[in-house]
């Protein structure tokens, strides 16, 4: 069914050329449409992206589809029009199907080791299993394959690899031949270099990067997505940890105090970066603005951390990057130019999304 085609005007980024733009069937053109209405002037954004999600995830594990679908609502209406799954126990496959709600791309569960991961979350097997679940959660998703790459070893009493080399590799390999990307998260050094080594794709969190893996991301093209908001609660975990585990806490500690400086030496040396505000268990949804600004703070210039959650990350995960003639209309307006005032992204105008308006 055709419906009465809508008109924005304003700045659209990431060029800032001032255009008229038309949403006509859910798709943006910029010929003059006779009889549209005129829906907003502001500055006009490619939808945000979520590059560390957990839709369908709080604290204890899976929630509901109702649930799922408020949590999906509150990252919508803050500008979120696309979000990268980073592990769920909840099967979100349906929301593929809904107009409107963003567009989700889905890792499936987290994969762990046995009894070193948070209950609830995840796959937990032994290294032996890794590969074939690898397979299974490739198969499962779209596109993307998520690894525990490390996590506190009650034995060893502070932060160790969760798999062995070998089984890295070997799993890394059986994503790329079924045509899945890989990612991991990783607080510590340690579990790095394998995976690096292996061929990942992406680093989450990564706050155990040293130069050596930097220069490695590099040159592989491997992004991180840091998730500020998230490492800056690591005084949290020692707290709780430092009578039962010191040198867990102690290395807590360490990454804490050192993230900064990781983060700014993987920018100035060319990583990509993306945002992520780790939405989920811990974490609330509805929140990408405030990491976007707890990026901002830690020394990223505006513009790149704009475009890291935004036209960047989109083109990173095969989507149309910017808003050309064609495009789908997935789009927010704001009042005041976001590159020059970040925290407006709290209070966008308007959210369009399938070329359906919210707000």
């Amino acid at each position: 069914m055709t419906t009465t085609p809508l008109r924005f005007s304003g700045p659209v980024l990431p060029d800032g050329e001032v255009r008229e733009l038309y949403v006509v069937d859910g798709r943006v053109t910029y010929e003059h449409q006779s009889g549209a209405d005129t829906a907003a002037e502001g500055w006009i954004v490619p939808g945000l992206v979520d590059a560390h999600n957990h839709l369908g995830l709080e604290d204890g594990g899976a929630v509901s589809e109702e649930d799922t679908e408020q949590q999906a609502i509150a990252d919508r209406d803050t500008g979120v029009l696309l979000m990268r799954d980073c592990g769920s126990p909840a099967d979100t496959r349906w929301v593929h199907e809904r107009e409107d709600l963003p567009h989700l791309i889905r890792c499936g569960r987290h994969i762990a080791r046995t009894r070193r991961y948070i209950r609830g979350y995840g796959v937990e097997i032994e290294p032996d299993d890794l590969a074939d679940t690898v397979a299974e959660q490739a198969q499962a998703g779209d596109g993307w394959v998520k690894l525990v790459g490390d996590w506190i070893s009650r034995d060893e009493g502070d932060l160790t690899p969760s798999f062995t080399d070998d089984a890295v590799a070997a799993a890394i390999g059986t994503a790329h031949a079924l045509g899945a990307r890989v990612t991991a998260h990783c607080f510590g050094a340690d579990s790095l270099a394998p995976l690096l080594d292996a061929g990942i794709d992406c680093i989450e969190h990564g706050t155990g990067l040293q130069e050596h893996h930097i220069e490695q991301m590099v040159a592989r093209g491997v992004a991180l997505v840091p998730t500020v908001q998230q490492t800056d609660k690591f005084p949290e975990y020692v707290e709780a940890a430092r009578d039962k585990f010191p040198a867990y806490a102690t290395t807590m500690e360490s990454l804490h105090r050192s993230r900064r400086d990781v983060l700014m030496a993987a920018y100035d040396a060319g990583v990509d970066l993306f945002v992520g505000s780790d939405g989920g268990g811990s974490s609330r949804h509805g929140c990408l603005h405030e990491e976007i600004l707890a990026m901002a703070d830690m020394g990223l210039p505006a513009d790149y951390v704009l475009g890291a959650a935004s036209w960047r990350a989109r083109s990173w995960l095969g989507r149309n990057p910017g808003l050309d003639e064609g495009d789908p209309a997935d789009f927010v307006v704001y009042p005041r130019n976001p590159v020059e005032d970040l925290t407006v992204l709290a209070t966008p105008s308007y959210v369009v999304l399938r070329g359906r308006r919210f707000g």
